[in-house]
């Protein structure tokens, strides 16, 4: 009988990497086969922790009647409103890890994980991130008879009257108000936060003269920027420069001001990685889509696909930014 040739160092490092190879599909395949059949074989669900009509809502749906032709599934959007998206979020997180329940995830998601002492899971490995969906920036804006025309003007007004200039939010920890304290924390000055239930009445008190500065995302700033009622003094990304013209971004007076706010999906942890991947390149797919892009252009932000990797290590930096922020600021968390 012919002797076998001796193994070559090469030979034995390949077998080894095909046995780990095969050991973890091994331990994913149970997984798969827990389903019954392949995947998707029912409806899917994305949840949304706010009122139908909103932003989040109108993401969401859009979402759901681009990708069920894709994933050969009905796609239903529910709401779950309550806690600032909470409710949805931890019926998410505490889910089956199968891939039929979606969670339309906000970047308050990043505020809340600064601003509270303790989240019902974790921010991070609590979640599968899938992929952001969209992404639109900030405006720091005042009245158009305002004195402030730049966003040097309102650092040089706050330091000659500490305690005197006023900024508006949507709600405490919000990314609005930590913007506003980001650029008191930066700059030495103090900022008065002055919250309000929703953009209608915060605008309302700026325009009127009683608060001097609105913070605000581009969706809900826009239509006040472009018919005048508002003039924006900064916005927090460069990109969003193009939405209004002439305005400077943040960074050029306060270096490394730079934040987007953006809605993206994800899902229960432990959901099978080819699940995650499948559903990451099918929004991949629906945002390279003409009328997808154009669809969220009129909403004010722009078409932001990302890897899984990508969507957690946004969200793991917008968290460090903003508990640096409340740590800086001394904010009282909940």
């Amino acid at each position: 009988m012919p002797r076998r040739p001796p193994m070559t160092h090469d030979r034995r490092r390949s077998l080894l990497r095909g046995a780990l190879a095969s050991a973890a599909m091994a331990s994913l395949a149970p997984h798969v086969r827990a389903q019954g059949e392949p995947w998707p074989s029912r409806p899917i669900r994305i949840l949304v922790g706010f009122a139908p009509g909103g932003s989040s809502d109108v993401v969401a749906r859009l979402l759901a009647q681009r990708i069920q032709p894709l994933l050969g599934q009905p796609v239903v959007v529910e709401n779950r409103v309550g806690a600032g998206g909470l409710v949805a979020a931890e019926a998410v997180a505490r889910g089956p890890a199968d891939g039929y329940t979606w969670l339309l995830l906000p970047s308050g998601h990043a505020s809340q994980a600064a601003m509270l002492k303790r989240m019902p899971f974790d921010p991070l490995d609590g979640l599968a991130f899938v992929s952001t969906l969209t992404s639109y920036p900030m405006f720091v804006a005042v009245a158009p008879d305002s004195p402030i025309r730049t966003l040097r003007d309102l650092v040089d007004r706050a330091r000659a009257a500490p305690g005197k200039v006023s900024f508006t939010s949507v709600g405490v920890g919000t990314a609005h108000h930590l913007i506003g304290e980001w650029i008191a924390a930066e700059t030495g000055t103090e900022l008065v936060h002055v919250p309000y239930k929703g953009s209608a009445a915060a605008f309302t008190d700026v325009a009127g003269g009683r608060v001097e500065v609105m913070v605000e995302t581009a969706t809900a700033a826009l239509p006040f920027l472009r018919s005048g009622k508002l003039r924006a003094i900064a916005v927090t990304s460069e990109g969003g420069r193009a939405l209004v013209p002439g305005v400077a971004s943040a960074a050029e007076t306060i270096p490394g001001l730079e934040y987007e706010s953006w809605l993206g999906v994800a899902m229960a942890p432990g959901t099978p990685a080819p699940i995650v991947e499948r559903v990451s390149q099918a929004v991949r797919t629906v945002l390279a889509q003409p009328e997808t892009m154009q669809r969220l252009e009129d909403l004010g932000g722009r078409a932001s696909p990302s890897s899984p990797d990508a969507f957690r290590a946004r969200v793991q930096q917008d968290i460090a930014r903003f508990r640096r922020v409340v740590a800086t600021r001394n904010i009282p968390q909940e």
